[in-house]
């Protein structure tokens, strides 16, 4: 017995560290396929993220760090999920139109969905799957604290709204003043009706401060948080 012992022994220490060798390129690629996440932190002054540019840097930032900024093709380009209004003589940006194609896999490698028109109909985001850059799952209702609350500034259909009624903290600018479109990350509200089971347009936020203040988003069950899709 010793002396089989002694042959394999080795054989055997030598498998192992071929196996732990091999686990260590399959997490990497793991991350690095990720193409959709909530961000685990908001840009932390309501709703006022730096414009859309600012949002994007959030989503960005996040992604590198967690180790999905980039993957076997290159960088990826990470996009807010976030409508602006018509102002100022601006277009309005429908948040539909800034995530890319498609599909879209969150830190579990779990699609959410093959395409935009699968993501604004029939996905597959639930409290589960709408996990964070790190592959956290996001506090809901009946969660201390409550952080369902999304920032979106979109309809259901992933466009923005008409001119007019603030519906994104005056396009992403402002932390007093105003109103964002939220979304419930987990589908869950105070009622069973489609609105509240709604991921990117259940109701606008409001609050003692004026409506986009961290404050006011943390009243309501929010925290600033933002949907996040590679673009490419």
């Amino acid at each position: 017995m010793n002396f089989v012992s002694k042959i394999i022994s080795p054989a055997f220490f030598a498998l192992a560290a071929i196996s732990v060798l091999a686990v260590q390129p399959a997490q990497a690629q793991s991350a690095a396929d990720t193409s959709f996440f909530v961000t685990s932190n908001g840009v932390g002054n309501g709703g006022n993220l730096g414009g859309l540019a600012g949002a994007d840097n959030q989503c960005q930032t996040l992604a590198q760090a967690a180790g999905a900024g980039a993957n076997a093709s290159g960088v990826k380009v990470w996009r807010a999920y976030l409508s602006t209004q018509a102002a100022d003589g601006k277009p309005a940006v429908n948040a539909r139109d800034r995530i890319g194609k498609g599909p879209w896999k969150n830190a579990k490698g779990a699609v959410v969905a093959k395409d935009v028109a699968e993501l604004h109909g029939t996905n597959a985001l639930t409290k589960q799957s709408a996990l964070s850059e790190k592959g956290e799952v996001i506090n809901g209702r009946g969660d201390t604290p409550n952080r369902h609350d999304v920032l979106t500034g979109s309809q259901p259909d992933g466009t923005a709204f008409a001119a007019g009624e603030d519906r994104t903290c005056k396009n992403w600018t402002s932390s007093t003043q105003g109103a964002a479109m939220l979304g419930h990350i987990d589908r869950i509200g105070l009622r069973d009706d489609d609105a509240s089971k709604s991921w990117n347009s259940s109701h606008p936020s409001r609050g003692p401060d004026g409506g986009c203040s961290q404050a006011d988003l943390k009243s309501t069950g929010g925290d600033g948080l933002m949907y996040c899709f590679a673009a490419n």
